[in-house]
């Protein structure tokens, strides 16, 4: 074959295979747009247990303090900033003058919890702190009673 054949053949061939290779490597340029969505859930409540209890009331004596456990039915851990404790009735008051909240108080009604309370897990809370009053009357209607506790957290 002459050399200016198979120059010309060489140079072909080159010439195919970039046209080829552009061809293959060749694409369009477009844009679009589209649209998602992601949601959010829900959670449950927390539940305040008061897992202690005091029997060593008595008019005027020293506070009690309370404690417990925080249960967190949830799927995620929940943030408890506060726990507050009103007082919410007195029951087994035998004898007159009744006995009632007015002869209790709540030393300390607000305690900081400040933190996360874990998945299936029972955070321990204390701090709470309820003192019988040392009125002027009888309070022998109080001997027995129990003091029912509101508790409340955010």
């Amino acid at each position: 074959m002459p050399t200016k054949s198979r120059r010309s053949l060489v140079i072909g061939s080159v010439a195919a295979l970039l046209l080829i290779g552009g061809v293959a490597f060749a694409y369009w340029t477009n844009s679009g747009s589209g649209t998602g969505s992601a949601t959010t859930g829900t959670n449950t409540a927390i539940t305040i247990v008061q897992t202690s209890s005091s029997a060593t009331l008595y008019p005027g004596g020293a506070p009690s303090t309370l404690s417990g456990t925080f249960n967190n039915p949830n799927t995620s851990p929940v943030y408890v900033n506060d726990l507050t404790a009103t007082l919410a009735s007195v029951s087994g008051s035998v004898g007159t003058p009744a006995c009632t909240i007015a002869d209790y108080a709540l030393v300390t009604d607000t305690i900081s919890v400040d933190g996360q309370v874990a998945v299936d897990d029972t955070t321990a809370w204390s701090g709470i702190q309820v003192r019988m009053l040392n009125s002027s009357t009888n309070q022998d209607a109080c001997k027995n009673a129990t003091i029912n506790l509101s508790y409340s957290s955010n």
